[in-house]
């Protein structure tokens, strides 16, 4: 038995039955294409490797240091891309750069990172640094909260260089300080310095981790520096920008900001609807444009969510033999949803609306009939209705109505607009999919 295969058998003892079967027995592990850090697993469709990748690929990981010291990068590909990828390697040069396993993921390109307004500057820098790598954003420096993208923004970067021969290494700030403790551990840390130090690219992820690790720190900056002097190309993610790194050397943190620092905010809605767009292309999943609209109002702002969901939807329809329709798509995501859900309340989806509509919250709880007031009310008690577990006789007593007869017309007219105003309709989704999220006020 293969590590890889005992993995796996570890992994049985941790996770249903049902999902062992129908998804983890379906992989392989390529001894061939596997390193120390580096483990590769072959699943038979893109849906399969999707639902691993989401998953459980950091369970596989943990489960590698637990057996083996060691934390790799878990990679999961298609089976008959990488068979024909390998056949292919046989006849083909071998790259100038290829000292280190680079662990680039192949599927994070440029073409498939989905742009709008909230990383429309985050891509231009990433693309204009395929250019002049070395030159103008040196170090390039990304931050922004967990799933918007940063990771697959800098590994295009990274796979567009290899592309054009340049050696390219890539680490999270964990496999970092794993590699530096190991070396210096046992004495080889020319070897260390060989791999960081001789690159032609270098993308650290997630820097933040850095923090309060001072031998890392110290290492780290060395790095830093013969990088930076050689005009090597640097890129780094975090989820705040340096100077809200706690723990993080004050040199760092000023060498952190003499390239460009860009963010990635929260996608929009129609950024969303654009990612599960692109998603279900790459998947193969066809599902119907109010499904989509659906998804992307109860997502939150990870956008990695939406692999995750694509692949329960498939899984559930196969087993179930049905067609994945709008109504079959509330069912099985309801308890998702229902968890988002829960801490919800009016008050708070009144502050939300006031706070968006620019008006005052006991402006929405009084009686004014004030045109933009009425608005903002009926769309509180839309979304109080929608969001929440209370009935109509308690949104009645909270919006200070007579009874419930009243909530129920709001709930009539507010419907009626929702099908024939499509403008009031994208407020409502906006509105609803920013709750749900849990935006602060």
């Amino acid at each position: 038995m293969t590590i890889g295969e005992s993995i796996l058998s570890l992994l049985k003892d941790e996770i249903s039955e049902v999902e062992y079967n129908r998804y983890i027995k379906q992989l392989s592990f390529s001894t061939e294409g596997s390193k120390t850090d580096y483990a590769l697993f072959l699943a038979p469709n893109p849906l399969v490797a999707s639902w691993v990748r989401t998953r459980y690929s950091e369970k596989i990981a943990h489960l590698f240091e637990v057996k083996t010291g060691v934390k790799p990068q878990v990679a999961v590909e298609i089976k008959s891309k990488h068979s024909v990828a390998e056949q292919k390697s046989e006849s083909l040069p071998t790259p100038q750069h290829s000292t280190h396993q680079s662990l680039l993921n192949p599927a994070y390109t440029f073409d498939n990172y989905v742009v709008g307004s909230s990383n429309q500057f985050a891509f231009s820098a990433a693309q204009s640094i395929c250019e002049k790598p070395g030159e103008a954003y040196n170090p390039l420096f990304i931050y922004g909260g967990v799933g918007l993208g940063k990771t697959h923004l800098m590994q295009a970067v990274g796979n567009r260089l290899q592309a054009q021969g340049k050696s390219v290494i890539y680490s999270s700030v964990e496999q970092f300080v794993n590699d530096f403790t190991r070396h210096l551990r046992n004495q080889t840390m020319d070897r260390f310095k060989d791999k960081y130090r001789k690159c032609d690219v270098l993308m650290i992820d997630d820097v933040q981790f850095l923090s309060g690790k001072n031998q890392t720190q110290e290492e780290f900056f060395h790095t830093f520096e013969t990088l930076r002097n050689e005009k090597k190309q640097i890129i780094l993610t975090s989820d705040k920008q340096p100077k809200q790194i706690a723990g993080l050397e004050d040199r760092l943190k000023s060498r952190f900001e003499w390239g460009l620092i860009v963010d990635i905010q929260p996608p929009e809605l129609e950024t969303k609807i654009a990612i599960i767009n692109k998603k279900c292309e790459i998947n193969r999943v066809k599902i119907s444009k109010d499904i989509i609209d659906y998804i992307a109002t109860i997502i939150d702002n990870n956008a990695r969510e939406i692999e995750g969901i694509l692949s329960k939807l498939h899984a559930y329809a196969k087993l179930m033999n049905q067609d994945i329709t709008l109504e079959f798509t509330k069912n099985v995501l309801k308890e998702q949803l229902q968890e988002k859900r829960e801490n919800i309340t009016i008050d708070y989806i009144v502050k939300f609306v006031s706070k968006e509509l620019n008006v005052k919250p006991s402006e929405i709880r009084s009686k004014s009939r004030s045109k933009n007031i009425v608005y903002a009310r009926r769309v509180s008690i839309f979304l109080a209705r929608s969001l929440t577990q209370n009935t109509m006789p308690q949104l009645a007593q909270y919006f200070g109505m007579k009874d419930h007869t009243t909530i129920s017309h709001t709930m009539k007219k507010i419907n009626e607009l929702l099908k024939t105003d499509e403008n009031f309709k994208v407020k409502i989704d906006e509105l609803n999919n920013k709750i749900t999220a849990g935006e602060t006020l």
